[in-house]
């Protein structure tokens, strides 16, 4: 069991939350109501409609669609494979999925490491509760879930074992804040040829992922590891599940949409880049 701690910020004046029945609050009178499925919504208001921000439905239904598939669970056990490696020597992690989608790989982190507590966060309510409908259908205990965004975390100075981030923003000064000292941090992100035959299809000139630059200098790199494997999608409904929840589509011409349409079948390179930081010392 792990030791009840409030780690929680207000997103207004950044003092700590508590929970009292359904509502988390502050000293200072800000309160967030607990919703219905149990996720708190903290993203403020600032440059942003919390009511529409991130993913939409239609995305989120796209996104799970896909992944209940189980096309990218290797890469999901891959990545807790490492985290665990990385946490051998801590008894009881506290570990934050900055970006967390609908859930996928967190509640995949969370089997695979039962004895860390999880703090999912994401600016897509829709998400977020997709998030609880995971943790609830499959009995997950050691997961929450706000709604929040990478760069205003709502959590404690220095509480986290690690961060992991899986194909979403990543913030070198909160992460270094929340990060206890010594602090672990995992980025997953597309290797040069992740789902090229895809871009085949849609783009007279595919081009090859560039690198992700992250500015990151408040952490040392230790390692950086390719993890590639082939699927085979073998429906047009997976195809196009997976076009909806890439940036391609956002990026396509109506033209090439129309030709993905007609592939009923795609055989595609699934390839990610795992790199793994340390938060340096006086951050």
């Amino acid at each position: 069991m792990f030791r009840v701690i409030y780690m929680y910020v207000c997103p207004i004046c950044k003092k700590r939350l508590r929970k009292l029945d359904n509502v988390w609050h502050c000293q200072n009178g800000h309160s967030f109501d607990i919703a219905r499925k149990g996720y708190v919504n903290l993203l403020t208001t600032k440059g942003r409609n919390p009511k529409n921000a991130g993913d939409n439905a239609e995305m989120v239904n796209a996104r799970t669609d896909f992944l209940d598939r189980n096309y990218y669970l290797p890469l999901a056990k891959k990545t807790a494979e490492v985290m665990g490696g990385l946490l051998e020597n801590v008894k009881q992690p506290y570990i934050i999925d900055s970006g967390c989608g609908e859930g996928f790989y967190t509640v995949n982190y969370a089997k695979a490491l039962p004895k860390a507590k999880f703090y999912g966060i994401d600016i897509s309510k829709a998400a977020v509760a997709h998030c609880m409908t995971r943790i609830h259908c499959g009995n997950i205990t050691n997961c929450e879930f706000a709604v929040a965004s990478s760069f205003q975390l709502p959590f404690i100075d220095k509480f986290a074992d690690l961060i992991v981030c899986t194909f979403a923003p990543v913030s070198n000064d909160e992460y270094a804040r929340v990060l206890k000292d010594g602090g672990k941090l995992v980025v997953v992100s597309p290797s040069p040829r992740h789902l090229f035959e895809l871009k085949e299809v849609l783009y007279e000139k595919p081009y090859e992922n560039k690198p992700n630059v992250y500015g990151l200098n408040k952490f040392d790199e230790s390692e950086e590891m390719i993890f590639e494997y082939p699927v085979v999608l073998e429906s047009q409904e997976d195809i196009l599940n997976l076009f909806t929840m890439t940036p391609y589509y956002y990026k396509t011409s109506a033209e090439a949409v129309e030709k993905l349409k007609k592939v009923n079948r795609l055989e595609l390179t699934c390839g990610f880049s795992i790199r793994t930081f340390t938060k340096k010392r006086g951050f």
